[in-house]
């Protein structure tokens, strides 16, 4: 008997792709779709007899490949854990990475156990990650192979059972060979344009979709440097995140940018580059990956936001999940909310949520 496995289809090539190749691996291939809720812009509606375009682009999908599509419905779930977790996480004055919660609580919970109530023994998605079973019987997560579309880290956060029920059929795959191969394939052009990072903010601005739907006030408030001088006036903190240039309308001698976001007393604390550096930073709700918690510092390449480069670090522990990682190098814009990635070569190590950097205690 075939086994059967599930995939989750955005309409995108990667998905599809992923679903052909096991379909010729001969599995009993099913294809998902999840509606989040999201799917049109708030601006447009959508009739009862008129389907959002995601849909559309992932039946299409389901079809050129020759499997059968479910709808699940996640938008109870995706609102309260995704949106919700989004929206607290930017009140907090913190800077939130949804893809990765949304792989951890949405795709690899909610969309897997649907999975498995219409028989498939596994999800497989589009990822660019690959795993593997170590002798010890746990299960690692590595990079993929394209390292200009390694997704791991977005995959930091999956649990053991949630990895031993998942499959990367891309891991292996390199971007430009899909390519080719998906046009012998002759795979609709439609599929070629790439997911959207956050397939929830339909509104021009992260800011713009925090005040209509998360009702952020405007709270306006001191714009400062380092020093504590008042340099301007801000109309929210939630426009803003650290490492952030743009928008902050401040004359000066060289460029200024957002070193912190003071929570407690409204203000926007911004200075030049070289006050973003930080040599270390705080990572909390570390989630260990085909390895106990260590219990000694060890030596890892940490990746503080899914573009950027992997920096030599030590990470000692603090705690169970709890660590400091200091860099071999200052690195810039550590960013309090964001995931912390480490690495050792090809495999993950673990990740976790920054909490604070270096320049937590400079205040002015």
């Amino acid at each position: 008997m075939k086994k059967t496995v599930a995939v989750a289809l955005s309409g995108g090539l990667d998905s599809a792709f992923a679903a052909a190749l096991l379909k010729r691996q001969n599995y009993r291939v099913i294809g998902l779709y999840f509606q989040t809720g999201y799917e049109v812009s708030p601006s447009h509606t959508t009739s009862p007899t008129r389907l959002p375009q995601t849909y559309t682009r992932a039946q299409r999908a389901a079809e050129q490949v020759g499997i059968c599509l479910e709808v699940i419905d996640c938008s109870r779930v995706f609102e309260r854990e995704v949106v919700g977790y989004f929206i607290d996480t930017y009140r907090s004055g913190q800077t939130p990475n949804p893809c990765v919660v949304c792989n951890q609580r949405i795709k690899f919970s909610f969309v897997l156990e649907h999975a498995k109530a219409l028989g498939a023994s596994a999800l497989a998605t589009g990822h660019y990650a690959r795993k593997r079973q170590e002798p010890s019987g746990r299960i690692s997560l590595l990079r993929g192979v394209d390292c200009t579309k390694d997704q791991s880290y977005f995959l930091s956060r999956l649990t053991q059972e949630q990895l031993r029920q998942a499959m990367f059929p891309l891991g292996t795959c390199r971007k430009k060979r899909i390519r080719e191969i998906a046009k012998t394939w002759r795979f609709s052009s439609s599929m070629e344009g790439e997911s959207q990072e956050l397939c929830f903010v339909r509104h021009p601005s992260y800011k713009d979709f925090l005040s209509h739907l998360g009702g952020f006030p405007c709270e306006p408030g001191a714009i400062v440097n380092t020093s504590g001088d008042v340099l301007g006036k801000h109309q929210g903190l939630h426009a803003y995140t650290v490492g952030q240039r743009r928008g902050i309308s401040i004359p000066g001698p060289e460029p200024y940018y957002v070193i912190r976001l003071d929570k407690k007393e409204n203000s926007l604390v911004i200075g030049s580059k070289s006050e973003l550096a930080a040599h270390e930073c705080t990572v909390t709700h570390i989630n260990w990956i085909g390895m106990r918690p260590p219990e000694k510092p060890i030596s890892v390449q940490t990746r503080i936001r899914y573009r950027h480069l992997e920096a030599d670090s030590i990470v000692t522990p603090l705690g169970h999940d709890t660590a400091r990682v200091r860099f071999a190098k200052a690195q810039y814009a550590i960013t309090p909310g964001q995931a912390a990635v480490f690495y050792q070569g090809e495999r993950v190590l673990g990740g976790g949520w920054i909490a604070c950097n270096g320049s937590e205690g400079k205040r002015p």
